[in-house]
């Protein structure tokens, strides 16, 4: 890619307690923004925020909580309300991306009660809860894969917690696997644009479509990039149609100096070659039985 066709962006990507919440290679999430980024020319920044950080939503363009056991919830739980409650509102409040894997997006609901002690309060962003329903009761476990936006989503879950929606809607249908409680086929839970799911495995290598997605949110947000540019970093995978065009806030004149119109028009439309990612989502799907949906991926590369 010459420097000329090179966007030029910087995003800062708020990672919330990468040393409490990293299960089942969760991290690998952050390292496939930080890749899909790299090789279209844009700067992600990584910024950690641990137990006693303080979440300023202006300094960020999108943000990411893992998945983790009971007892490394229960001090995230507490410090989410103390020190990171208000600046999380805030920044889905203001249509800032966010991806909630598992514990994360247990403690974006309601309260989660754990199969023993006391609940554990949730912000309430998604219109949810989650119960355990105790040792006796076998754990959702094993890959799934998922229907999402006229596509798939496949990843690994495994939780003791059964999650039940209220108003929230779904991130997605259960095709195979057991979602949010083994019952009601849903998956995961979306506000705004904060998505919480329990892929993992990690979710974002095998669903490239996904993590553009992401991307793309985040762009449009903070840089006020047109459908027409935004369709050239994301030629194969943005859906502009999941959300209204936002509506112009100048966030690139509160960072930069400048409106996004200063970047002007990207020449060349940047595609990346992800036929690895989809020849491994393809390939869980075909191990579901879904095969099908496994042909469907496969033209996607």
């Amino acid at each position: 890619m010459s420097d000329s066709n090179k966007p030029r962006f910087t995003l800062t990507l708020g990672h919330l307690y990468p040393a409490q919440l990293n299960l089942y290679g969760d991290r690998g999430n952050i390292i496939t923004l930080q890749r899909r980024c790299q090789m279209r020319g844009i700067t992600l920044r990584v910024v950690p925020l641990g137990i006693g950080d303080a979440l300023a939503p202006d300094e960020y363009d999108l943000l990411f909580i893992g998945g983790g056991q009971d007892r490394e919830q229960a001090p995230v739980s507490q410090d989410i309300f103390d020190m990171k409650g208000i600046g999380l509102w805030a920044a889905v409040e203001d249509d800032m991306p966010v991806l909630a894997v598992c514990g994360g997006y247990q403690l974006l609901a309601h309260y989660y009660r754990p199969a023993s002690g006391p609940d554990m309060r949730g912000l309430g962003i998604f219109d949810a809860w989650t119960i355990h329903k105790g040792a006796n009761v076998p754990r959702c476990i094993g890959d799934i894969a998922i229907e999402w936006n006229g596509s798939t989503l496949v990843g690994f879950e495994n939780h003791g917690g059964r999650t039940y929606l209220g108003t929230a809607k779904p991130l997605g249908k259960v095709l195979k696997g057991h979602g949010n409680n083994s019952e009601d086929h849903s998956e995961g839970a979306m506000y705004r644009n904060a998505f919480g799911t329990y892929l993992h495995g990690s979710l974002l290598p095998k669903n490239p479509h996904f993590a553009d997605h992401l991307l793309a949110l985040a762009l449009r947000r903070s840089y006020e990039l047109s459908d027409d540019n935004l369709k050239k970093i994301f030629p194969r995978y943005l859906s502009l149609k999941e959300r209204p065009a936002q509506e112009k806030r100048g966030r690139a004149a509160k960072k930069n100096g400048a409106s996004g119109a200063v970047y002007g028009i990207i020449p060349t439309p940047i595609d990346l070659d992800d036929t690895l990612e989809w020849e491994a989502h393809a390939s869980m799907l075909e191990r579901l039985g879904l095969r099908s949906a496994a042909r469907a991926a496969l033209r996607h590369r």
